[in-house]
């Protein structure tokens, strides 16, 4: 797994996060790529994901907006289990002595290539201080379940503020120089997490547990309606009168 870590414009999180989500004294902002080679639930699959820094009730921890997978099993159980925004996605990783890079891509666009020379050596040289502050040990996901009503009028299942936490065994722990480019898409705006300062990456091996999760607490379903958009793509409706 290489995971890059950076800092953003804190208005940029603010717009992003629905409440009682807010946001961490620092825009913080990590992203990964993962290869996956053995599970208990599915065959081997890569991953990825894109994470925000995010206060409930004082508590930091990591708010899922986006984490494109190659699996289907993976997704459904990501998607309907723990309320990740999981989508297929190609993903393609490089991994080779001192250097790793990684490239997700879905409907022919490129819209995230990561790439880091493991050196233990970070691009800020205060980055390890701030990992340390701000991400500590097993850090809390924050996600939100819901289910869209049958009728289109709303929700099923109303939205609901989940957490759980991922917990590693880690073999090998490496700093990274690292950078990320992004190119545009309408469906993965991963782009709009402007970098601002890149404080570098993490390099791991581990055996990773996802363990069970509870509920935090039900959301307003009219607040958190423009939110729930994170599981879909984005397609206008071209159709013309007449045709099917």
């Amino acid at each position: 797994m290489l995971t890059v870590y950076w800092e953003t414009k804190p208005e940029i999180i603010a717009r992003l996060l629905p409440k009682p989500l807010k946001p961490a004294s620092r825009p913080l902002v990590n992203a990964f790529v993962a290869n996956y080679p053995a599970t208990n639930f599915c065959p081997p699959y890569r991953e990825a994901g894109l994470f925000v820094l995010a206060d409930y009730n004082g508590q930091l921890g990591n708010y899922c907006l986006s984490m494109p997978i190659t699996s289907d099993i993976g997704m459904a159980m990501g998607r309907e289990v723990c309320g990740l925004p999981k989508k297929m996605a190609d993903i393609s990783l490089n991994h080779a002595e001192g250097f790793m890079g990684g490239t997700i891509s879905r409907h022919g666009i490129d819209f995230v290539s990561m790439e880091a020379r493991i050196e233990d050596k970070f691009n800020d040289s205060a980055a390890g201080e701030i990992l340390d502050e701000y991400y500590g040990k097993d850090i809390p996901l924050y996600n939100i379940k819901y289910a869209n009503a049958i009728d289109g009028s709303g929700f099923d299942l109303m939205p609901t503020l989940v957490t759980q936490r991922l917990v590693s065994d880690v073999k090998v722990y490496k700093a990274a120089e690292a950078a990320i480019t992004f190119q545009d898409s309408p469906h993965d705006p991963w782009s709009e997490l402007e970098v601002v300062n890149m404080l570098g990456a993490v390099y791991t091996v581990s055996t990773n547990v996802l363990e069970k999760g509870r509920v935090l607490e039900l959301l307003n379903p009219m607040e958190y309606l423009p939110y729930c958009y994170l599981r879909w793509d984005w397609w206008e409706n071209k159709l013309q009168s007449g045709s099917l």
